[in-house]
């Protein structure tokens, strides 16, 4: 992973259904996504390019339980959300579908339209400077790497397994 990212940067507290508003919810994954954090960031799902990295204050993914809030991101191409915590069943959910998520307790050093890489040990910055990550779990990381879990099962149940 030694793609260079650009940073959008959120506040705290940011939960599903800013991310996956639930007007919306009767469409969709493609509907759902051009109106995700259109509350907080007009210009997100317009602007959003593949690779970009969300960064966040604590507590992101807060709310419902809903899929849609961590696919929607998934849909528009988000390489990961890297925030000082998350919600526990966002989480999952994130992971479920192949979102990367890094719990970093200094994420909020980092600014909007910083570029970023997301190296084994956290989030590097353009100085070189390394913000520590929280380690993922290799069964996480090949959730991620395979696109989610389904994926995951189905290479499994093809013969295929990761190490």
């Amino acid at each position: 992973m030694t793609t260079t990212s650009r940073v959008w940067k959120l506040g705290a507290d940011v939960d599903t259904d800013v991310l996956a508003p639930g007007i919306y919810m009767k469409n969709g994954i493609e509907v759902i996504a051009q109106h995700c954090l259109e509350s907080l960031r007009p210009d997100f799902a317009a602007g959003v390019r593949p690779g970009d990295v969300l960064v966040a204050g604590p507590n992101f993914g807060i709310g419902s339980s809903r899929e849609q809030a961590a696919g929607a991101l998934v849909h528009l191409g988000v390489r990961a959300v890297v925030a000082p915590s998350f919600s526990g069943l966002f989480f999952r959910n994130a992971f479920n579908l192949g979102l990367l998520l890094l719990t970093c307790a200094e994420a909020e050093q980092l600014q909007e339209g910083d570029a970023v890489t997301l190296v084994s040990a956290g989030v590097q910055r353009a100085d070189g400077s390394v913000l520590p990550c929280q380690p993922i779990p290799d069964f996480l990381m090949d959730m991620v790497h395979a696109g989610g879990l389904m994926n995951v099962l189905k290479q499994r149940s093809q013969g295929i397994h990761h190490a």
